[in-house]
């Protein structure tokens, strides 16, 4: 086997493992699949971890997933799939920052391992065996590269902001303790 064709299979492997995971897990947020708790169980995680509103971003983290990990898998328009699913992961990665680092913990390993390897891909390139190869990399210019990750590291800032400022605001309100009762 040629080097060419080792470095392609490669490729296509790795696509196909980091698509397919991130495809599935954004189906466990849009769909409840696999186990997922779909858009109304993720969109109350999501505000209890101080992303609101809770639907619109469980819908943009499964989006970004589902479509970015298919998009990775099939080797198509490779830039932006590859950035979308690695703000995605940021995202989940900041979630997971305050567990530490490893799994077991609930840390951030996984997210930033498929983040990594979805940026990585997008950097690199489908390989030629891809869908992107196929059309004469018509969605994977050079400049897609730079253009993709500066929208979604955009994207992901403005997100990142509003769910740490509204943190902050609801960290400044207290509930009653007590419910009070008036007496006449």
């Amino acid at each position: 086997m040629r080097r060419n064709d080792r470095r392609d299979l490669g490729l296509l492997l790795l696509r196909l493992g980091a698509g397919g995971t991130l495809a599935a897990h954004g189906a466990q947020k849009l769909f409840g699949w696999f186990g997922g708790h779909g858009i109304e169980g993720t969109g109350q995680f999501m505000e209890s971890v101080g992303y609101v509103p809770g639907k619109a971003s469980a819908t943009a983290a499964g989006l970004a997933e589902t479509g970015g990990g298919t998009l990775l898998a099939l080797g198509l328009a490779t830039p932006a799939a590859g950035a979308a699913a690695a703000g995605a992961m940021a995202g989940a990665a900041a979630v997971h920052a305050p567990n530490g680092f490893f799994n077991q913990g609930g840390g951030y390993e996984y997210a930033a391992t498929l983040g990594l390897t979805a940026a990585g891909l997008a950097v690199t390139g489908p390989g030629r065996l891809s869908l992107d190869h196929l059309l004469g990399h018509a969605v994977n210019r050079g400049w897609m590269i730079p253009a993709a990750f500066a929208a979604t590291a955009a994207g992901t800032a403005v997100v990142g902001a509003r769910a740490r400022r509204l943190r902050k605001a609801k960290e400044g309100e207290q509930e009653a303790l007590f419910e009070e009762e008036y007496m006449e």
